[in-house]
This record gives structure tokens, C-alpha cells and sequence, in this order.
């Protein structure tokens, strides 16, 4: 039975809390000394008031992956976790104060490093996915996708070389991925400032690549599909960023879209990256 550590790494306040591994969206032993240290320091801690908190925070984190993993309900997290409107909580808490980007960030840096790489990327690759929304995305914040014929949202998306993610973006699946292209790119560009080349298929032909090299000092080049190809074929570089848009969608919460609000949407998908590299980084070599 693994035993979440002491307080202050897991900032529990009941030392000794024990919870078997039940489930396969469970974190290890090795992937818990990697999330554990990156979570932010509670304010009872730091000295900023507040009382200490009642729950493991690594039955919390727990709790967030297996809803990302399985798709449920925040209502219908199972009762061996935290009250589900704690881990609710502490998920919007951690997201709306840059935190779950923190941790994505850092664990992407161990990533990169591991696979013998520098831990800020010089390179991208962007695209995006329409993806279907359940009747609990508003109106206002959907459309229709006439290419898919999908009635959702739209992710966009940048990722290095590995397929690691650097950048995301939720829109309306109405919009156009030219158009999302450049508040990705300069979103992209504000938070990577190394980054000086992106690939892109053609869709993304246009002003878009004058704009970049001019304001943004990057390199948008397109990989074209060649005009004679009537079968499938991997492409240059499109292939990576395909596939992490596959490895996003296999967990459930992101196979379709069923939040209220957009910046949810890309927190769940922060947390499948994060779950991804956890398991890779936790991997026995």
C-alpha cells in the first residue's frame, strides 16, 4: 500500500494518510516525487494565513487525472478522494494562477532533457482538432466546423519536436485556423522567446508568414501534402504534431468538449500532457 510522504512535500496536514492504488490514472511513487515538489506552496505555509489543508494533496492530483482519464462528472469522482468541490477547487485554483502551467512547463524542461535535448526548444509545429461539444458548452462559445462537419470547439495547438506541448488555444470550431494562427503564434512567441521556426500545413498560406517574420522575428514554413498523393502518407514534421493530438484525445474528459468555458477545456488538456510526461519521466530506463 503506497504511502502519500509527509507534509511539506505533499503539504498534507494528517501525516501517515494512507490510500491504496486503485486505479490506473493513479500516480506512482516515482511520478508523485515529480509533481509533489512543483505544486504551488500553500498559503498556510508560506507564512500568508489560512489553515492547513485537510486533504493529501496527492489523492487531489489523483483525483484530477482520473477525471481526465475517465471522463466523468466532477459530481461522480469516487468517494475514496477528496470531496469532489475540493479537488474542483484546488483544479480552477491552480489553473486560473498560472500553476498547472508551471508544472507542465517544468516537467516538459525534464523531458526534453532526458531525451538528450535543451529544455527551451528553437522549433514548432502547429495545427488543430475540432472536436464535438456536449449540451454543456454554451451557445456563445461554439460553432460549426463545415470541413468535419463538427458542431464544437477547435483546439489549437503548438508542440516541439517532440510532440511535447508548447502552446494551446480553444475557440469556437467555427473559427478559421489561419485566423487562431496568430494569437497562437504570439502567444507562442511572448512565452518561448528561442522559438524561431515553425512548420504548418498549407491551410496556414497567406499573410500569416510575412506577419510572423516581421513582428514576431519567425519563420512560418509550410509543409505542403504532395498534389499526387491519393493514398496515405507520414509528412515532414506534420506527423508530430498529429500525434499529440492523438495521445490528447485517447483520454476521455478530452475527446469531446464539455466545459462551460474554454480556458477548463485547455487545463484538461495541460493535464493530459502532464500525465503523459509523468509516466515517461517516471519510466525505468
Amino acid at each position: 500500500m503506497p504511502v502519500c510522504p509527509a507534509a511539506p512535500v505533499c503539504a498534507c496536514a494528517r501525516r501517515g494518510c494512507r490510500r491504496p492504488r486503485r486505479y490506473p490514472s493513479d500516480t506512482s511513487d516515482a511520478e508523485w516525487a515529480l509533481i509533489g515538489p512543483l505544486l504551488p506552496v500553500p498559503a498556510w505555509q508560506a507564512g500568508r494565513g489560512g489553515r492547513p489543508e485537510s486533504h493529501c494533496r496527492r489523492a487531489v492530483v489523483d483525483a484530477i487525472r482520473y477525471v481526465v482519464h475517465n471522463g466523468c462528472v466532477w459530481r461522480a469522482v469516487p468517494a475514496d478522494f477528496p470531496p469532489w468541490r475540493t479537488v474542483y477547487g484546488l483544479y480552477q485554483r491552480w489553473h486560473a494562477t498560472g500553476a498547472t502551467w508551471a508544472v507542465h512547463d517544468a516537467l516538459r524542461a525534464a523531458a526534453r532533457q532526458a531525451a538528450g535535448r535543451n529544455p527551451e526548444p528553437t522549433a514548432a509545429v502547429i495545427d488543430s482538432q475540432s472536436v464535438r461539444a456536449a449540451p454543456t458548452v454554451p451557445k456563445a462559445s461554439r460553432g460549426w466546423d463545415n470541413a468535419k462537419k463538427v458542431n464544437g470547439r477547435k483546439r489549437h495547438i503548438a508542440v516541439d519536436t517532440l510532440g511535447l506541448l508548447l502552446e494551446v488555444l480553444v475557440t469556437p470550431a467555427s473559427t478559421q485556423d489561419r485566423d487562431a494562427a496568430w494569437p497562437l503564434l504570439f502567444n507562442l512567441k511572448r512565452a518561448r522567446r528561442r522559438v524561431r521556426l515553425a512548420w504548418a500545413d498549407s491551410v496556414y498560406a497567406g499573410r500569416l508568414i510575412p506577419w510572423a517574420a516581421t513582428w514576431l522575428k519567425l519563420t512560418v514554413q509550410i509543409v505542403r501534402r504532395p498534389p499526387d498523393l491519393h493514398t496515405f502518407q507520414v509528412l515532414p514534421r506534420r506527423w508530430v504534431v498529429e500525434r499529440t493530438l492523438a495521445w490528447i484525445t485517447s483520454y476521455r474528459r478530452c475527446a469531446r468538449d464539455y466545459e462551460r468555458l474554454p480556458a477548463h477545456h485547455e487545463a484538461m488538456i495541460l493535464w493530459a500532457m502532464i500525465t503523459i510526461m509523468t509516466r515517461r519521466l517516471a519510466r525505468p530506463h
